[in-house]
C-alpha cells in the first residue's frame, strides 16, 4: 500500500513545485523576450547590415575591411591600447587590494574610500583637464621651465601625452583601476584564510604563499574585473576624441555613425568590435574566471591582518596617497577650468569666476540637456529596477531550469558596449525602416531610454542578487507557512530586508545613466535632444567660443558632484559588496 502511495506523493510534489515555480518561469520568459527584442535584435541587425546585401549573404565588405591596412592598423592600435590600459590597472589595483585585505593601519578606511574617486568622473571629461596639465604648453612644462629644467622659448617642449596614445592610457587607467580594485577586494574577502595558513605552516614564505596560493585563488576576480576594464578601454570613444588620438577603430565607427548613414563597411567594423568584445567577455566569465572555485568557499578560520608600524603606515600612505593624488588630477583640473576666468601660461588660474557654473543653468541649451538627461535617466532607472530586481529574484530564489542562462543573458550588456548597441539602434531606425521616426536625427527619446536601460541591467541584477544572498530563505519560508503568498512575502519580508541594495543599485544606475557617453554621442544628433554628455562634448570641441571649454568643465563639475554623492551613498549601503555591482 505504501509502495502504491509513493508515485502519488511524488506526482503531487511535482505538481506543487510546478505551480510554485510557474510565476518565476513567466517572469523569466518576459525578461528573455525584452532582452531579445531590445538587445539581441539590434545586435543581429548590425551583423545583417554588414554581411547581407539584397537579402543574400555577402562577405564583400568584410573582406574589404580586413584587407584594408589602415583599418587593421587602427584595430591593432585599439587592441594595444586596451591591453596596456588593463595591464596598468592590474599593476595599480593588485597591490592596493592585497594591502587593504592583509594589513591594517591608521586611516586605511579613508584611503580605501578615496580610491573610488576616479569613478565619479567620466574619463572624456577628465581629458579636458589632462590636456591642460600634460599638453606641450601645459602646467607640467610650465613648472619644469620655472625650475630651469627646460626652455620653451628654444623649441617645442616635450609632449607628455605621447601624440595622444599615452594620454588616453593614463586617463583610462586612472578611471578604470577602481573597478579592478573592487573585484580583487571582493575576491580576497572570499578566500578561506586556512589555505594561506596551511602554506605558511608548511614553510612557504609570504611571497611564495601569495604567488602559489593567493594569486591563483584571485584569478576569478582578476579576470572578472579585467574583462570589464579591457572591454571598456577597447570601445571607448569619448576619451580618444577629446585627447586628439583618433587612429582607433571605435573613433572611426563613431565618425561614420554620427551621420546616421548605414553602410556595410561601417557595420563590418562593428562586427569585428562586437566579436572581440564578446570573445573576451566569454573568456573572462566562463573559462579563465573558473580556473579556481575553491576560493569562494566559506572561511573555516578568521582572516588574519597585520597591523603596520610607523614606517609601514608611512609607506602605505605614500602608496595609497600617491595613487589617489594621480587619480584626482583630472578632477582638480576640471574644477579649476570650471571656475577660472583667466588661465594662460601659469600653473594656476590668474583669476577665478562663478560665471561658468551659473552659465550651466542660464544657457537654454545646457539647461535643456540637463532636463533631457533627467528624463532619460529617470525612466531608464525605473525600467532597470523592475527588470533587474525581477531577474535577480528568479536567479537567486527560484529553482527553474535555465537560471544560469538567464544570468548570462542579463550580464550580456557588459560584453556589448554602448558603441555597438548604439550602432544597432542606428541600423534598426535607418532611413526607410518602419522605426525611422525614432532615429537619431528625428526623435531619439525612445531609443536613448531603451539603450540606457539595456546597458545598466547588470548593475541592478548584481546589486540586488548580493542582497538576496545575504537574506536567509528561512524568513520567507516562515511567512509562506503562515499563509502569505509568494508576492506578499516578497513585498513585505524580502523587499524591506534588501532595500539598501535596491536603493544603492538605483542611485548608481541613475548616476551612470546621467553621464552615459557612447550612446549619447551617437544616438542624440539634434540639439533639442542632447543629453548632458553630448552637450559637454559639443562645448569641449567647439571652436566658436573661447569660453566653451570652461563651460564644458563647469558641466563636468556638476557631474562630479552627482556621481560623488551617489557613489558615496552606494558605498555606505553596500560596503565591501559594492564590488559585486561591477562583476561579470
Amino acid at each position: 500500500m505504501i509502495r502504491n502511495l509513493l508515485p502519488t506523493l511524488a506526482s503531487g510534489r511535482l505538481r506543487s513545485t510546478f505551480r510554485e515555480e510557474r510565476p518565476a518561469a513567466l517572469v523569466a520568459a518576459v525578461i528573455v523576450v525584452v532582452i531579445t527584442l531590445f538587445l539581441l535584435v539590434p545586435i543581429m541587425e548590425t551583423i545583417s547590415v554588414g554581411f547581407y546585401s539584397e537579402g543574400e549573404l555577402d562577405g564583400y565588405w568584410f573582406e574589404r575591411v580586413v584587407s584594408n591596412p589602415i583599418l587593421m592598423s587602427e584595430l591593432g592600435n585599439t587592441t594595444l591600447l586596451a591591453v596596456i590600459t588593463t595591464a596598468v590597472c592590474i599593476v595599480i589595483a593588485l597591490p592596493l587590494a592585497v594591502i587593504r585585505a592583509r594589513y591594517t593601519f591608521r586611516g586605511i578606511n579613508v584611503l580605501a574610500m578615496l580610491l573610488l574617486l576616479p569613478l565619479i568622473l567620466p574619463p572624456f571629461v577628465g581629458a579636458i583637464a589632462i590636456k591642460r596639465f600634460l599638453g606641450q604648453f601645459g602646467v607640467l612644462n610650465i613648472m619644469l621651465e620655472d625650475l630651469g629644467l627646460i626652455d620653451m622659448a628654444e623649441g617645442l617642449p616635450p609632449d607628455w601625452l605621447g601624440s595622444g596614445f599615452t594620454g588616453v592610457v593614463i586617463l583610462q587607467a586612472l578611471h578604470l583601476f577602481p573597478i579592478l580594485y573592487l573585484n580583487l577586494s571582493a575576491a580576497l574577502a572570499n578566500i578561506d584564510p586556512a589555505y594561506m595558513q596551511a602554506a605558511r605552516n608548511l614553510g612557504a614564505s609570504r611571497f611564495q604563499t601569495f604567488w602559489r596560493v593567493t594569486l591563483p585563488l584571485l584569478m576569478p576576480g582578476l579576470f572578472a574585473g579585467g574583462t570589464i576594464v579591457f572591454i571598456w578601454a577597447f570601445t571607448d570613444i569619448g576619451t580618444p576624441v577629446i585627447v586628439g588620438y583618433e587612429h582607433l577603430t571605435p573613433v572611426t565607427i563613431f565618425k561614420e555613425l554620427a551621420t546616421s548613414e548605414v553602410t556595410p563597411r561601417t557595420y563590418s567594423l562593428v562586427f569585428i568590435m562586437l566579436s572581440a568584445s564578446v570573445s573576451f567577455y566569454l573568456m573572462g566569465r566562463f573559462f579563465l574566471g573558473r580556473n579556481t572555485q575553491v576560493g569562494s568557499t566559506k572561511a573555516s578560520v578568521a582572516a588574519e591582518t597585520t597591523e603596520l608600524g610607523a614606517l609601514g603606515t608611512a609607506l602605505a600612505w605614500i602608496l595609497f596617497g600617491g595613487v589617489v593624488l594621480l587619480s584626482v588630477l583630472p578632477h582638480i583640473g576640471v574644477v579649476l577650468l570650471g571656475v577660472s576666468d583667466h588661465w594662460v601660461n601659469s600653473v594656476l588660474p590668474q583669476e577665478y569666476t562663478l560665471r561658468h557654473l551659473i552659465f550651466v543653468f542660464t544657457s537654454p541649451e545646457s539647461l535643456n540637456s540637463i532636463i533631457n538627461s533627467l528624463k532619460y535617466a529617470g525612466i531608464a532607472t525605473v525600467i532597470d529596477i523592475v527588470i533587474g530586481a525581477a531577474a535577480a529574484w528568479v536567479i537567486i530564489r527560484s529553482k527553474i531550469v535555465g537560471r544560469s542562462v538567464l544570468d548570462g543573458l542579463c550580464m550580456l550588456p557588459l560584453a556589448v558596449p554602448g558603441l555597438i548597441l548604439a550602432a544597432g539602434y542606428v541600423a534598426i531606425t535607418a532611413q526607410g525602416s518602419w522605426l525611422e521616426s525614432f532615429g537619431p536625427t528625428e526623435n531619439p527619446f525612445v531609443i536613448l531610454v531603451v539603450a540606457y536601460a539595456m546597458r545598466r541591467i547588470p548593475f541592478v541584477v548584481r546589486g540586488v542578487s548580493a542582497g538576496l544572498q545575504q537574506v536567509s530563505e528561512a524568513l520567507e519560508e516562515a511567512a509562506r507557512n503562515l499563509g502569505a503568498s509568494r508576492l506578499g512575502t516578497g513585498l513585505r519580508i524580502t523587499a524591506p530586508l534588501i532595500a539598501a541594495n535596491i536603493i544603492a543599485a538605483a542611485v548608481l544606475t541613475f548616476s551612470f545613466h546621467m553621464l552615459e557617453v557612447s550612446d549619447s554621442l551617437i544616438l542624440a544628433q539634434t540639439p533639442e535632444h542632447y543629453p548632458i554628455t553630448k552637450q559637454i562634448y559639443r562645448l569641449a570641441t567647439s571652436t566658436g567660443s573661447p569660453e566653451a571649454v570652461n563651460q564644458a568643465a563647469a558641466m563636468g563639475v556638476y557631474g562630479i558632484l552627482l556621481l560623488g554623492a551617489t557613489m558615496a551613498a552606494a558605498s555606505l549601503l553596500l560596503g565591501k559588496r559594492l564590488g559585486m555591482v561591477f562583476r561579470a
